[in-house]
């Protein structure tokens, strides 16, 4: 299990640093196929299409390619979400018994009163 948790613990920045590596791979091959001028490139519009074609590829291609990584990262972030509202309903429960507790308190009080 201590595998499995250890796994988790950075699977946002892993699956994020691969979807990047991934989209500047892609980019990297634009760029050069727009450098030999495999694809057409004029200007700075030129570069901003390459910028979004890599884009448009390297989605699909994270979506199939990193599906595990991002299963990973779904789990580690649904455990934090459990674990912070377990916290917060613990800490409201606390302030409710809390305040049970004052006014038990101030009933008494004006009850003996």
């Amino acid at each position: 299990m201590s595998s499995n948790v250890s796994s988790r613990k950075h699977a946002t920045l892993r699956y994020t640093s691969m979807r990047a590596s991934i989209f500047l791979g892609c980019l990297m091959v634009a760029l050069l196929l727009g450098h030999f001028q495999v694809i057409p490139v004029v200007g700075t519009t030129g570069i901003i299409f390459l910028v979004l074609l890599a884009a448009l590829v390297s989605a699909p291609l994270s979506y199939v390619l990193l599906s595990k990584q991002r299963d990973e990262m779904s789990a580690q972030i649904s455990q934090k979400v459990s674990d912070m509202r377990s916290r917060t309903a613990e800490r409201i429960a606390a302030q409710n018994a809390e305040e049970d507790a004052v006014d038990e308190a101030a009933r008494t009080a004006a009850a003996q009163a």
